[in-house]
């Protein structure tokens, strides 16, 4: 039976909360050590955690309100040393098989850091399957600074991989999951895409985030991120990549960053780098309002 340790980051999610735990402690093949962050609740969360810490099923700590990303690495710079580290929200259902079909595919590189990430199905509140989002991501670097795609419910990362991480901790942060995979593919970690899912992630009004399915729905979401929300927000990463991992980098990635960096202070690059494929990525979509953010120099 293999090993892991599932780190959960909850805050009000009474709901749903109940149901989550018992997928995971219903996995198949592993043996899940379970460390929950309440992440200031004012619901009835604690006393549903109390009750698992009673049975013995988990054990949590709790702290100031930072949000799910800054919680997520809390988390992972607490847990103790473990071969494999998953992160799991507080209202999906994993199917059976989850645990033991990430660890199968990241056995090999047990002495290199390693990612594991799978397709979603979106399911409603009463998880009944709703049409889901396929993706095929390139597994680039260049996509990856460009195209923020990458689950944290989907990720399973081995002991390697954590210890790259809690390295250095990002001034900018957004989502812990697309901090994970860009430094991931900055140092050339091995990255294992499963098309095949295994969680059911549940699609309701509370969601911190979610996935939207009709081609309009995801254009208006994309534009508005572009525009309003997240100006900045790729540059800013990536100067944190830089920040924490440049030594770690291949030549090949570091002048891919580098060139990503310096486009901000420097028109000719900007206009270059609308053009340049080292940047492309499978959504279409997303490539095409990259290049809007890069001439308005907002990404």
């Amino acid at each position: 039976m293999k090993e892991v340790t599932v780190l959960l980051s909850t805050y009000n999610g009474e709901a749903y909360l109940d149901e989550q735990l018992e997928s995971i402690v219903l996995q198949k093949d592993v043996i899940p050590t379970i460390i929950v962050r309440d992440d200031g609740s004012t619901d009835k969360t604690c006393k549903i955690l109390d009750k698992w810490e009673k049975r013995g099923s988990l054990n949590w700590y709790d702290g100031p309100n930072m949000g799910p990303a800054r919680s997520f690495l809390n988390l992972l710079k607490n847990a103790d040393d473990a071969n494999y580290y998953a992160f799991s929200d507080q209202d999906d259902y994993w199917l059976p098989g989850k645990m033991s079909a990430a660890i199968e595919e990241l056995a090999p590189y047990k002495n290199e850091p390693a990612l594991y990430f799978c397709q979603t199905q979106l399911v409603d509140k009463d998880l009944q399957e709703i049409d889901s989002v396929i993706i095929n991501p390139l597994l680039t670097f260049g996509e990856s600074l460009v195209y923020h795609f990458i689950g944290g419910c989907t990720m399973v990362m081995n002991r390697k991989l954590r210890d790259v991480i809690n390295r250095h901790t990002p001034l900018y942060l957004n989502m812990h999951d697309v901090w994970i995979y860009e430094v991931a593919q900055a140092i050339g970690a091995h990255i294992i895409f499963d098309p095949v899912s295994y969680i059911l992630y549940r699609q309701h009004g509370d969601n911190v985030l979610g996935q939207t399915t009709s081609c309009v729905a995801h254009w208006r979401d994309s534009m508005g991120r572009v525009m309003r929300r997240d100006w900045h927000a790729r540059s800013r990463l990536a100067k944190d990549v830089f920040e924490g991992y440049h030594e770690m980098m291949t030549e090949e990635n570091l002048a891919i960053l580098k060139d990503f960096v310096d486009g901000k202070k420097n028109l000719r690059k900007r206009l270059r780098m609308m053009f340049d494929e080292r940047y492309r990525c499978a959504d279409e979509s997303t490539y095409r309002l990259f290049q809007v953010a890069v001439l308005l120099n907002i990404y």
